[in-house]
């Protein structure tokens, strides 16, 4: 049962570091004033392609949250969360 704990343990730290790319990628995108470079398009991609299957569903249940010009997306966060959470469990078991 550890080395299954262990095994999930991984899976959602690789996970949560590619939420954590997601973030960084689509902060740079944002805050960026030149044109986009091909390895930021390609990095979110795959980034999006990863996590976007897990967030769209909780999505779906909970909408981002807008003020003024700004959205605020519950449900990545609920995911991030969550998945810190799985995993401290998963380590534990």
């Amino acid at each position: 049962m550890a080395l299954i704990g262990m095994l999930i343990g991984y899976v959602l730290s690789l996970f949560i570091l590619v939420m954590l790319v997601r973030v960084v990628l689509d902060w740079i995108q944002m805050l960026s004033t030149s044109p986009t470079a091909e390895w930021l398009v390609k990095g979110r991609r795959i980034a999006h392609s990863c996590t976007e299957p897990v967030i769209a569903p909780v999505r779906r249940v909970l909408p981002p949250i807008r003020a003024g010009g700004m959205s605020i997306d519950l449900a990545f966060t609920l995911v991030f969360i969550a998945a810190i959470i799985l995993r401290t469990i998963a380590f534990s078991l």
